[in-house]
Formats: C-alpha cells, structure tokens, sequence
C-alpha cells in the first residue's frame, strides 16, 4: 500500500517523521497454527504541513481490526474501569439532568462506561463493531447497535431515536480515518446545544515521554489541542473545553459544541498557548531520534541479561507491546513469554514476534528475575499487585520514558 501523503482532516501535505519498520495488526493474537498467512503492513507517522494533525502515513482496513474476536476489554483494568464509573456519575451531574435525556457512545467495548448511565435509567446506545464485546456489553444490560458509527449509521439512529445530548467515546476517536463522515455523523445527531466529548492519548504526553510504542496500526491519529480546534472548526464545531487526563498513558478530554453555541473555556487558550510556545517539528524530529536510542538500549540490556543467564518475561500482552516488540525484534529468544489477565489472549501467541500469551499464574511459577513491563500505562496498579514478585527479588524493566531497571 503507498504511503498516504495527503492529510486525512484537510487535505494538506503530510510529512513523515518516524517509520516503525513492518508491523502486524497490533491486536491479532494468533493461536499457533494460524501463523501462516499473518498480516503485515509498514507503521510510519507522519504531521499535516497544514493543521498539524500527526496521523499514520498507511492504513489497516477497519474490518481487519474490529472483527468478532477482538481481544481488548475495557473492563480488564480496575484503574480504567474507576476512571469510566467516574466520568459516567459526572456526566449525570452536568450534561445528562434534563428529562429523557440521550447518550451515545462510539466504541462502547464491553459496556463498562455505560453501564453505569443503565443502571441510572439513561437512554442510552453504544455503537461497537466488534461482536465479541459487544455481546459482553449487552449481557450487561447495555444497549448496543453492533455497527460502525458514521453518517449513515448515526443519521438512522437519529431518525428513530431522536437526537444525542452527549455523543461520548474514549481512547476510539483515534482509530477512526474517515473523519468527513465520522463528523457528518456527530453533525446528524448531536442536539443543538449538545455536546461531542472524546477522551484520547495526547501528543504532547507522547513525545514527552518518549510513549512510541501508543503508535499502533489502530490509531490513526494522535491529537494535539491545535489539530482538534482545526478538525472542529473544518466540520462547524467549536472545541469549548479541555482537560488532562492521567488515563492512556496520558490523555486529553476534548470537548466539541456546534460553533457558537457555547463559550469555549480558559483551559482551551490556556493549551493553546502551551502548545504553540513549543517547536513542534524539532520536537517531533528529537522524538524520532530518542526512540532509536531507545530501542537500541532496551535491546542492549535484554541481551546483557539473557547472557548472563537471567529469565526475562514481559507483564501485559497489550496492543502498545507489539510495536515495542516488533520494532525492537523482542521474540522468545529474549522473553519467555507474556502474562495477561485477558482470556481471549491467553494461549495464543502475541502479533508478529509470536511470544507466548499465559494467564498471570504462569508469573509465579516460579518468578522470573526480570520483568519487562508492556503495560506501562498501568504500572502504579501492578507493581503494587506484584509486591511479592518483588519480595521474591525480581526487578522490572521499564522503557518509559527511557529504560531503566527498578
């Protein structure tokens, strides 16, 4: 597939400025007779001269990605299972108070996010192409239309359920290319004075921490403050407030209005200002430069290890650990295997490098000497999870935002 060279959201010239090398589908977990036939494809990032938005130069077909068997929960970490109950009770205190009101999710997952608003007695639907979890969520009481959101979908609901107060969706915007008709579709939908919120891994945070491995072949973006307002103001929104999040490994709530209907708030020039104080294109250029570096010392430090014979196992089969592995060439010369909570993983091999996927009891027995930990993201909850991995001597390995051994 040719590098895409015009920008998804405006048409202008996108720049690449890191290439990840040949990566599979970052969430194709491959039970071991399927290795035969895997799909591979060219992870590269590039920024739109334009609107700045930082988008992938290739694209995945969606049907490839959100398929019956996609194995991500959104339930499977307490952390982010708090954090969804938590932002669910505060949109019942502020944009869902009016009689009858309408909820819309993009990529509901598992429910864990809506559960909270049925339980509340909030209309609700969740859109999530994905069969397997969308079963899940409806076992939950969730309602859910097992489609993709765009125009056609979201003007069909509009026409038998009425409009959206809140179209809602997390850490899913990002994977979605077709931006005209993911747009028309908010348009379609959205109430006059209501209101688009989506939650999303930040620019910023990436580079900062030097968080390569949130490039994946499912997120097609990675958003600043500046590429939303210019996304929003193309397809006649307004982005009216904004909020850090310690979520997704650093995050950024952004919330859109139909223009002029609300005052955007201080937070929005306030990032707006950070933002522009900074020299992206260097920055992004040094970006490049530090993930070589970090690849090439992450990779120095497993090798040191296994000759010295120490045992190595990854902690989190999770999508961000097939770009690190991929592009590092970690395989099981050098990890063992990798422990996930997650069952549909479990018992299959991990994308591309095709490490062992094993349920976290297989961590104990016995305890490795080092850990190498995917899920950085969620380090305060395991590593207080792991106290006796710990006790018993073991060290992790961390490459976030630069590898060192705790």
């Amino acid at each position: 597939m040719a590098p895409v060279t015009e920008c998804r959201v405006c048409g202008g010239t996108v720049e690449e400025f890191l290439d990840l090398g040949r990566q599979p589908l970052a969430d194709a977990f491959l039970l071991p007779e399927d290795i035969d036939g895997e799909y591979f494809d060219r992870l590269a990032i590039g920024r739109c001269t334009t609107c700045t938005m930082v988008q992938l130069t290739e694209e995945v077909q969606r049907e490839r990605v959100f398929h019956d068997d996609y194995p991500y929960h959104s339930s499977g970490s307490s952390v982010m299972a708090e954090h969804f109950t938590r932002t669910a009770l505060g949109l019942l205190t502020t944009e869902l108070t009016k009689p009858d009101a309408f909820f819309v999710e993009i990529g509901c997952n598992d429910g864990s996010l809506l559960r909270t608003l049925a339980e509340s007695g909030i209309r609700h639907l969740g859109f999530e192409p994905a069969g397997g979890v969308a079963r899940l969520a409806r076992e939950r009481g969730v309602r859910v239309r097992p489609d993709f959101f765009e125009e056609s979908t979201a003007a069909d609901v509009f026409a038998t359920e009425g409009a959206a107060d809140v179209i809602y969706s997390t850490d899913t915007i990002s994977q979605i290319p077709y931006v005209a008709s993911l747009l028309g579709g908010v348009d379609a939908l959205l109430s006059p004075d209501g209101v688009f919120v989506f939650e999303d891994p930040y620019l910023w945070d990436v580079i900062e921490k030097t968080s390569f491995d949130q490039v994946c072949n499912e997120r097609f973006f990675l958003f600043s403050v500046r590429s939303v307002r210019a996304m929003a103001e193309r397809f006649g929104f307004d982005l009216v407030d904004v909020e850090r999040l310690a979520a997704y490994g650093g995050g950024m709530r952004y919330t859109l209005a139909r223009t002029g209907a609300r005052t955007p708030t201080p937070a929005v020039a306030r990032l707006l200002a950070e933002e522009g104080g900074q020299a992206e294109l260097k920055a992004l250029t040094d970006f490049a430069a530090s993930v070589t570096r970090i690849r090439d010392n992450l990779i120095d430090l497993l090798r040191t290890l296994k000759a010295d014979g120490k045992t190595i196992v990854g902690y989190g089969a999770t999508a961000k650990s097939s770009a690190v592995t991929n592009f590092c060439g970690i395989g099981p010369d050098l990890v063992s295997f990798v422990c996930d909570t997650t069952p549909a993983k479990q018992g299959r091999l991990t994308p591309g490098v095709h490490l062992p996927v094993r349920p976290p009891t297989a961590f104990a027995d016995p305890y490795p000497d080092y850990a190498l930990l995917f899920a950085w993201n969620h380090a305060e909850e395991i590593t207080a999870k792991e106290q006796e991995f710990r006790a018993a001597g073991g060290k992790w390995i961390m490459y976030v935002p630069e590898v060192r051994v705790l």
